[in-house]
Formats: structure tokens, C-alpha cells, sequence
């Protein structure tokens, strides 16, 4: 199988750090959806016995059922779901395409050692992650197994598990790229909270100056930072039947007829894919006169592009069947997350927490602590979308009463949610799965990743 990094990790009650940190999330931290059931659960308790009676003199345990049902079907909620769902099956299919693939075999030409590889793999895997996270999520993964590959085949000694970290680092990126949930969504104008805090454009939040930094400042230390790992640390043996290099999806070849014939062809899918990105780029670049970007243009993009770069309708179809697999959790969990918020508004228990925020920060502290409260939420609620249903209104009101812009307030919650995936393991299962490791293989490199990501992103919002 694998050897061992050479730096030892600290070892606990006979059982390395690693080791302990894995048993530790598989015995007590549950599937997402079965936190989502548990989070509403605690919500309701809490609502039920710290806030007052609704005004109507109704029976508050109804009145709490009654919130939390209307907030599972609002409208607004449920659009949001899909727009999540399609933003990770678009970006998961176009990962899948041949221009991908033929990208990634091009980047190996320049692999000649493993602290290269590292960094490559790294900065590539960042840049694309923030055009897109679904699709930086998988091309990172293939990009890693193909390194892999590369390296066996040419006697390059690597740290396998290392480059597969750095095919994971672009979710550091991603909530501040170009499909960041929270910053997508506020420059909606229909979005959920726009009666709270209006609608907030991309140039106050992705495009800001201080995101445009920290991302700048991450694409040049992570990659650096696992350069230098990479020249502290042992190879690891790879195992051969793990990275024989394969297509990446097994389409059929039979005989086709009338409409089979043309589907399979490339004119239609080419065609339809050329009109819809001209649809896109004029909701974009024209509609209202300046540049707009949110969920619904991003994802109608991203469809004009999957349908142009796999060349048929057929090879897309298949390559969104195999995509839709890992969005099956967005339609149970979200709807339970907007439950909660209906909770948490209607009953008043948004602003309790609000105000006890308020009695702990002042303008200057608050991006920080909405930080730090950003990444610990996000170990139990592993989806930057569903994370900010819940903590967004209570980020727009402490952020209204203390007079900090909110675009500001936005990129620290986006930071802290990214900060701590690389301590999450619920989104490393498809890079596990592509590269055939385990989450305790590729733990210290990711904690690694936090540390360097952590620095730049305090210094950036302490400044």
C-alpha cells in the first residue's frame, strides 16, 4: 500500500493524531442530512423555552411547528436549493469533458519532481475551483490520479497523499470565487434576505479589493508552502492498480438511428450550447447595463459550456447522470437548514443571537469573529449554501447595528466557511474515491493547507 510521511504526527492514547481525528468524526459526527435533523431539533428546544409566546396568544409549540413548515416551502428557499444543486452537477459534468482531460495531460508535460508536482496540482486545482467548485472539486481529483499516474510511470518520486491534498486545496477558494454561494446569492435580487439587506453586486464582494488579495495571496502560498512540505517529506509508494490511466466515462458505441444519430452527433449539442452562453453572456455584460453575475447566469454558463465542450447531447446526458450523484444530499438537507431559518425569524430567537454578537464585538472585531463563527459552523454544516440560510440573517443584522459593510462581512463568512473544508472531510469523498486513499492519508497535508489559508486570511481582515 502506502509508507509513511517522515514527520511523525503526535500520537494520543496510542493512536496518532490522524488516526484519532478520524475516529473521532466517525463516532460522533453523523451524515449531514442526520445533523440537519439534529440541528433542527436543538433550534426548536431552544426556541420553544427562550423565546416569548407568538402575539396571537396561540399555543407556541404550534406556532413553532407552523414556522418551521412554512420555512421547509418557501418559495425564495426551494429556487435556492436547485440553483446549489445545478452550480455543483454542471461544474462535476463539465470536469468530466475531453477538453479537461486533455488539459490535465498537457499539464504533465512540466511535472519533474513531487514538490513541482505539488504546486502544480495546487495552483491549478485553485484556479479552476474558483471559476467553479464543483468542477475544481473533481478536476482536482483526476488531476492528482493523473500526477500519480505520470510519476509512476516515470520513476518521479513523489508524496502521493500530499498531491492528493493539493488536489483538494481549491476549496480554499471557492465560497470568494465565481461560484461563492453567499456572494452569488446577494447580488440576486431576488434572494432571500433582500428585504434585510438589499442586494449586494459581485464588486463588493468577489471582485472587492480585499478578496481580489486573498486570492491572489492563496494562489501564491499554498502552492509555495506544499512546495517546500513537499522537499521535507518521504515518497510514498502508489499502488499500480489504483492509477492505471482510464477515460473519464465509459460511453457506448452502438449503432444509432434518427434522433439517436443526432444526439450522438456534435451539431446539435455544439449549436444549443453556443446560443444559451450568448444568452448568458447578455444577462451578464448587458441586461442591466453592467456587469451582473449571480447563481442564475453562472449556472446558465456553465451549461453552455458543458453542451460545447463534451460535443454531444449524448456524452452530456451521461456525463450529468454520473455528476447527479453527488448532489443527492442538497434536496434533503436544504430544505431542513430554510426550516430552521424559519424558526430562527419568526420567533425572534435571530435577534437573541444577534444581540449577544453585538455585546461581544465592535465594527473592527466583528469580520473576525464572523470568521471564526463561519468555520466552526461549518464542521456541522458542510455546505456553504445551507451554512448561510442559517447564519446569513444574523450576519445582515449584527452587521446593520454595528455599521460594518456588509460586502466585508459577507467575504469573512465566505473565508471561515472555506477555511475549515480542509478540516471537513464530507467533500474530500469524491478525491478519495478518484484517487483511492483514505481521509487519514491526506489529513496532516490539509491541516497543513488551513494553517497557511488561516494566516492569510486574519491578516487580511485585521488590516
Amino acid at each position: 500500500m502506502y509508507s509513511s510521511w517522515d514527520f511523525e504526527m503526535p500520537y494520543f492514547g496510542g493512536l496518532s493524531f490522524s488516526d484519532s481525528y478520524i475516529n473521532f468524526f466517525r463516532r460522533f459526527l453523523p451524515r449531514p442530512f442526520t445533523i440537519a435533523l439534529g440541528l433542527t431539533f436543538i433550534v426548536f428546544v431552544i426556541a420553544f423555552f427562550f423565546t416569548g409566546p407568538p402575539a396571537d396568544n396561540r399555543s407556541q409549540f404550534i406556532s413553532l411547528i407552523e414556522l418551521w413548515y412554512d420555512g421547509l416551502w418557501m418559495k425564495g428557499y426551494l429556487a435556492f436549493t436547485v440553483q446549489m444543486m445545478l452550480i455543483l452537477v454542471l461544474g462535476h459534468a463539465l470536469a468530466l469533458s475531453d477538453p479537461v482531460d486533455r488539459m490535465i495531460g498537457a499539464s504533465l508535460k512540466v511535472v519533474k519532481s513531487g514538490p513541482g508536482a505539488a504546486a502544480l496540482v495546487a495552483f491549478l486545482t485553485m484556479i479552476v475551483a474558483f471559476y467553479n467548485w464543483g468542477l475544481g472539486l473533481i478536476f482536482g481529483a483526476v488531476l492528482a490520479r493523473r500526477v500519480g499516474a505520470h510519476s509512476l510511470e516515470n520513476k518521479i518520486p513523489i508524496n502521493y497523499p500530499l498531491i492528493a491534498a493539493a488536489g483538494y486545496s481549491g476549496l480554499m477558494v471557492w465560497h470568494g470565487g465565481l461560484s461563492g454561494s453567499a456572494p452569488l446569492t446577494v447580488a440576486g435580487s431576488e434572494h432571500a434576505l433582500a428585504a434585510s439587506m438589499g442586494v449586494i453586486p459581485t464588486s463588493e464582494t468577489v471582485f472587492s479589493q480585499l478578496n481580489l488579495v486573498v486570492s491572489l495571496a492563496l494562489l501564491v502560498v499554498v502552492p509555495v508552502g506544499l512546495f517546500l512540505l513537499a522537499r521535507k517529506v518521504k515518497g510514498s509508494l502508489i499502488p499500480h492498480h489504483l492509477l492505471s490511466d482510464r477515460s473519464n466515462l465509459d460511453l457506448e458505441d452502438s449503432e444509432k438511428i434518427g434522433a439517436e444519430r443526432i444526439e450522438a452527433g456534435p451539431i446539435l449539442g455544439r449549436l444549443a450550447g453556443l446560443v444559451i452562453l450568448a444568452v448568458a453572456s447578455y444577462m451578464i455584460f448587458i441586461r442591466n447595463g453592467e456587469f451582473s453575475l449571480d447563481l442564475n447566469n453562472t449556472n446558465l454558463t456553465l451549461l453552455g459550456l458543458g453542451l460545447i465542450m463534451h460535443s454531444s447531447i449524448k456524452n452530456y446526458l451521461s456525463a450529468i447522470d454520473e455528476a447527479t450523484k453527488g448532489a443527492s444530499g442538497i434536496p434533503l438537507q436544504f430544505p431542513l437548514y430554510f426550516g430552521i431559518l424559519g424558526i430562527l425569524q419568526g420567533s425572534g430567537m435571530m435577534d437573541l443571537i444577534a444581540d449577544k454578537v453585538i455585546g461581544l464585538a465592535n465594527s473592527d472585531t466583528l469580520p473576525v469573529l464572523t470568521f471564526f463563527s463561519a468555520g466552526l459552523v461549518n464542521i456541522f454544516v458542510p455546505s456553504g449554501g445551507g451554512q448561510w440560510a442559517v447564519q446569513g440573517p444574523i450576519i445582515a443584522e449584527t452587521a446593520r447595528q454595528l455599521n460594518v459593510p456588509l460586502g466585508k462581512m459577507i467575504m469573512a463568512f465566505s473565508y471561515g466557511d472555506q477555511w475549515t473544508n480542509m478540516l471537513q472531510p464530507f467533500w474530500a469523498l469524491p478525491l478519495l474515491a478518484i484517487t483511492g486513499l483514505r481521509a487519514k492519508d491526506i489529513l496532516p497535508y490539509t491541516l497543513y493547507i488551513m494553517l497557511l489559508g488561516g494566516i492569510v486570511f486574519l491578516l487580511a481582515l485585521l488590516v
